[in-house]
């Protein structure tokens, strides 16, 4: 009779907790905040763009290592080593190009066997109808690869519930100046109104 009771008593309480659920859910300006998460307003974009690459060794370094492993100076993929990020973004491959924002982070090498990092990088867009919404990217990027393929985990601004990937790959290492360009396409949901409160609808791409 207690194990009824028991069980009883635990029904009761999960379908008061799914009620609440349902009721919050619909609590946002009458329609179901699942809904919106799940893409109500969602809209899919492709993004191009150069990241400029100056490192350690460039007159004007903008990646500097901040840390490395007792084995870093004998790995033969410098394992260990730590790299803070913060490259320009351009629209175009030259350097001179307009640029669109900023790509800062971290990246480790973190792979004994071939050259593979770990990176953490946020995306920080500075001009168009992305200006102050950020991309956040991370995962393993085997950088000896012609293209790889990354996870977009998500953002903020228009691209709050980010989803998507992002293919990269080397249009330009110049070893001698320790100077690279990396293109960038990413694919992500974004958000069809800037801010949940805002009305005014974000253009087509």
């Amino acid at each position: 009779m207690a194990k009824l009771s028991n069980i009883a008593l635990i029904s009761l309480i999960s379908c008061l907790f799914v009620s609440t659920l349902d009721a919050y859910a619909t609590n946002v300006k009458g329609k179901t905040f699942l809904r919106r998460i799940r893409g109500e307003k969602e809209k899919v974009v492709k993004l191009t763009f150069y990241v400029q690459d100056l490192r350690v060794g460039n007159p004007n370094p903008i990646v500097y290592e901040v840390a490395s492993a007792s084995v870093t100076s004998s790995s033969p993929t410098s394992f260990g080593s730590v790299h803070v990020v913060d490259d320009l973004l351009t629209e175009k491959p030259a350097y001179g190009s307009r640029a669109v924002g900023r790509v800062q982070g971290l990246t480790t090498s973190a792979d004994l066997s071939v050259n593979a990092v770990a990176i953490n990088l946020n995306f920080y867009f500075t001009t168009g109808r992305f200006n102050g919404s950020t991309i956040s990217v991370l995962g393993r990027n085997p950088v000896a690869e012609a293209q790889r393929e990354l996870p977009v985990v998500g953002g903020t601004g228009a691209f709050r519930y980010a989803r998507g990937y992002a293919v990269t790959s080397n249009t330009y290492n110049d070893a001698e100046t320790h100077y690279s360009v990396l293109q960038y396409t990413i694919y992500t949901t974004y958000n069809a109104k800037l801010n949940e409160s805002d009305d005014a609808e974000v253009d087509e791409m």
